[in-house]
């Protein structure tokens, strides 16, 4: 026989801010709301979660459903629930920071979603709920992990040079970083395969390639390795 609780509950919800980045920006994508309220806005993804599933579960299915991604890296980071941040009932939401290589992935609007797009992380339109809120905080999340784990190599192509790497560091921490010493660090770490590749079609001399190496870094994470730039 189902519990019958003599108090009431809020409904709970997920939403999830995805960060990408491309030659110019990182950048976050949004969707464009179609139903009430703040129909017509441009919002996070994000959804009502399920009796039947879990928050994990729920986060990647609303966004599979609203933007099309799937089989991205998500990480749960904050709950959100002040008692006016939904103005329908009282909602709690868990929320999750994604990251994906902009050109891996093709994006559409589906089922209460109009349109969806990526958009400047500092240029972002005034968003509802506390969407503004939820990316802020999941921006400074990343800014500070990126400096010691490698999650940034989410953003990058599987296939990709010293100067991209660098770029990504600098886009995410809002900073330019000296080449000479950032290479050094970096490669000091053995954490990164060169490849007989360089780059193809480029303007300038092609550069050569790298790849990160994951079970290296599982393996001497668990021997107390700090990955720290």
């Amino acid at each position: 026989m189902p519990h019958t609780y003599l108090y009431p509950r809020p409904a709970l919800t997920v939403d999830c801010v995805v960060f990408g980045l491309d030659d110019e920006d990182l950048k976050v994508i949004l969707i464009q709301r179609d139903l009430p309220p703040f129909s017509g806005q441009w919002a996070l993804p994000g959804g009502f979660v399920r009796l039947e599933e879990t928050l994990d579960a729920a986060a990647r299915r609303e966004l599979q459903e609203e933007t099309g991604l799937e089989d991205v890296f998500l990480e749960q980071f904050y709950t959100f629930g002040s008692l006016d941040r939904d103005p329908r009932e009282r909602v709690v939401s868990v929320a999750y920071y994604g990251l994906v290589n902009l050109r891996d992935y093709q994006i559409q609007a589906t089922t209460d979603a109009r349109d969806t797009a990526w958009f400047p992380v500092q240029q972002l339109p005034n968003l509802p709920f506390d969407h503004n809120q939820i990316v802020a905080m999941a921006y400074d999340r990343l800014r500070t992990k990126v400096r010691y784990e490698p999650i940034g190599f989410e953003l990058l192509p599987e296939k990709f040079t010293l100067t991209q790497l660098q770029t990504l560091y600098e886009k995410v921490l809002g900073q330019p970083l000296d080449k000479r010493n950032f290479r050094k660090k970096i490669l000091k770490m053995g954490l990164l395969i060169e490849l007989d590749e360089v780059e193809k079609n480029v303007p300038h001399r092609a550069a050569r390639l790298y790849q990160f190496d994951q079970q290296k870094y599982q393996h001497l994470k668990q021997s107390g390795f700090n990955f720290e730039l």
